[in-house]
């Protein structure tokens, strides 16, 4: 008798990401790490899928910016405009201040201050993992790293010490206990943040040699990560991204914008002291380089700049004459803001109407430096007409903030060496973040295989991640899929 045996057909390998967040990390810095051969790993996967500069989110800060590539949102859309901020509605905070800090144990805050209307990754994608995320809305518990109060006490320590080197300590134990769990569980997606990049620019500068020490962390997860992926059959099938929040620039001076209200005459309430009998501003500074500017606080409904001007014109203009200020956005309703910058550059006005956004000089002024009145049909187009200027994304981003009623009537954006911080800073601060600028906004996206088209901005990343997932990507999202 003669037996047929039949042979099922091997099972597909399900798709896998795995996002590597180098938070704080330029795409300069990254290119050149690339170019000297100090990160071998991630040089292999720019050969394959190519490193990308996309734009980051304003204010280009931890926090805020890691909305986008989490919810497909820009912060002031998903209600996380800036590290600080005052709730002037009273409805998300408590009293006595009304105020939010991300900053140390706050930041466990953010989930439950995300709109409610979107989901993150993790709600779309159960069993996802997450290291050291700032969001973490979705995570099942016992999957989200770094999490705990253990993990909470030792950053705490590390960080009131400008503790560089333990920082990168802490960032190598993370990658490797990430690694270890990608191996053991193949989720469908991975999160990981590797904080050192930031942590190190800040006390030391992202120039000095510890910001590579501290990318080669990453090379070093992304290779083990890797390596784990192609023993065991899994590496066609992964995506391994890495990508940055926001960059960074030398800061030399400070310029306190608390204190500097406050010896103007000003009620002025600031993080850490929010608690006190002031009433006509709230200042919060995120990154240090951009801050929101409160104004009449006894209002429950948020007062708009024509109804302010009579009052508040001097302050601004006082402001703007600061050696510290670049930019000041005064808030005209929901969908314009007038931008005036210093020196003799001039004012102009910002609008959205529908998906066409509009840049208007004013007496002659160009203050983005965009060469003369832009029309721009969708979101898409005012990103290319700003991709040449020093305020990349500059059209969108100013108005998507501006538009959120968490924020500021006046937004400040730091000039270059300045930020708007000097005290309570356990260490003070040599490079900072959070402006306008280039080197804040810009951020570097590194793909091991091709995208169907150029990635823009990193709010593309959430709805690309979707899509190779084979999920449905949601109406109403800030970024497009790349894939």
């Amino acid at each position: 008798m003669q037996f047929t045996f039949r042979r099922d057909p091997p099972r597909p390998i399900p798709v896998s990401i795995v996002v590597l967040v180098a938070d704080g990390a330029r795409p300069d810095t990254l290119r050149a790490g690339i170019d000297v051969g100090a990160l071998p790993a991630l040089a292999r996967l720019r050969r394959e899928g190519g490193l990308h500069t996309v734009s980051s989110a304003f204010p280009s800060v931890t926090g805020p910016a890691y909305a986008p590539l989490l919810l497909g949102l820009f912060p002031g859309t998903a209600g996380l405009p800036g590290i600080r901020w005052w709730d002037r509605a009273r409805t998300a905070t408590n009293w006595p201040g009304f105020a939010r800090s991300y900053v140390g144990i706050g930041m466990r805050r953010a989930d439950a201050d995300l709109t409610p209307r979107h989901r993150t990754l993790f709600e779309h994608a159960p069993g996802a993992y997450g290291s050291l995320t700032p969001i973490g809305r979705g995570l099942a518990p016992g999957r989200r790293a770094g999490f705990n109060w253990a993990f909470g006490l030792r950053a705490a320590w590390t960080h009131f010490r400008g503790d560089v080197r333990g920082w990168l300590l802490m960032d190598r134990a993370a990658g490797a206990k990430a690694a270890a769990r990608i191996r053991r569980e193949r989720p469908p997606l991975a999160f990981c943040v590797h904080p050192g990049v930031d942590k190190t620019s800040h006390a030391v500068g992202h120039a000095h040699p510890a910001v590579l020490d501290a990318l080669r962390i990453v090379d070093e997860t992304a290779a083990r990560i890797r390596a784990d992926a192609e023993c065991d059959g899994r590496w066609e099938a992964m995506h391994l991204w890495v990508v940055s929040d926001h960059g960074h620039s030398p800061v030399t001076q400070h310029d306190d914008l608390a204190s500097l209200l406050a010896s103007w005459g000003l009620g002025a309430l600031a993080h850490p002291w929010t608690v006190s009998g002031a009433h006509d501003c709230a200042v919060m500074v995120s990154g240090n380089a951009m801050s929101h500017v409160y104004l009449e606080l006894r209002r429950r409904a948020r007062p708009f700049w024509p109804e302010l001007s009579a009052r508040w014109e001097p302050t601004a203009e006082r402001l703007l004459a600061r050696a510290s200020v670049d930019l000041l956005v005064l808030s005209r309703a929901s969908h314009a803001v007038e931008v005036r910058a210093s020196g003799r550059r001039g004012r102009a006005m910002v609008r959205r109407t529908g998906e066409r956004f509009t840049y208007e000089p004013l007496d002659g002024g160009d203050p983005l430096g965009l060469g003369g009145r832009v029309e721009a049909a969708s979101a898409d187009a005012a990103h290319d007409a700003c991709a040449g200027s020093d305020y990349p994304d500059a059209l969108v981003q100013l108005l998507q903030l501006a538009a959120s009623p968490r924020s500021g009537e006046m937004l400040l954006s730091a000039a270059r060496g300045w930020d708007f911080r000097a005290r309570y800073e356990p260490v003070p601060h040599v490079s900072s973040h959070g402006a306008l600028h280039r080197e804040h906004m810009e951020v570097p996206l590194l793909l091991n295989r091709p995208p169907a088209r150029a990635p823009r901005r990193t709010a593309d990343v959430m709805p690309s991640v979707l899509t190779a997932l084979g999920l449905d990507v949601p109406d109403g999202l800030d970024g497009a899929s790349f894939l």
